[in-house]
């Protein structure tokens, strides 16, 4: 692997590590392209050649991954643990949620709930793949 592949995959690791660290904040591309160091248009190409999906989202993603876990552990409310998560309304939250994970987030939590599998396995078997 070339020096440049490896210094690009370093920066987009960190701009990662942001999102990762921050997912429940409001987070701007310009903001991430500074992490890594490069230009936006660049980072929302390189960020998509490197990890397989855009920057916007890896970050939904990894909010539902977050609130699949506070609807299967928690008593929350499905709008605290949207707002929780990062997501700035509910119904953008369930249509987000139901796009990653194949169903709405009260279906989610009423099923895992049922199921009462311990955590580890419910997380490997739900994991959202896209």
């Amino acid at each position: 692997m070339s020096r440049a592949v490896e210094d690009s995959n370093r920066r987009m690791l960190r701009a990662r590590d942001a999102m990762d660290r921050g997912y429940a904040q409001p987070l701007a591309v310009a903001e991430l392209a500074r992490i890594a160091h490069v230009s936006e248009a660049h980072f929302a190409r390189t960020f998509r050649a490197t990890f397989g999906e855009t920057p916007h989202r890896y970050l939904q993603r990894r909010r539902v991954e977050r609130a699949m876990f506070l609807l299967r552990e928690t008593d929350r409310s499905v709008t605290d643990v949207c707002f929780e998560v990062g997501f700035g309304s509910p119904a953008t939250f369930s249509r987000t949620f139901r796009e990653i994970v194949g169903r709405s987030p009260r279906a989610y939590r009423r099923e895992a709930v049922a199921a009462n599998v311990p955590t580890c396995f419910t997380m490997a078997w739900t994991r959202p793949s896209g």
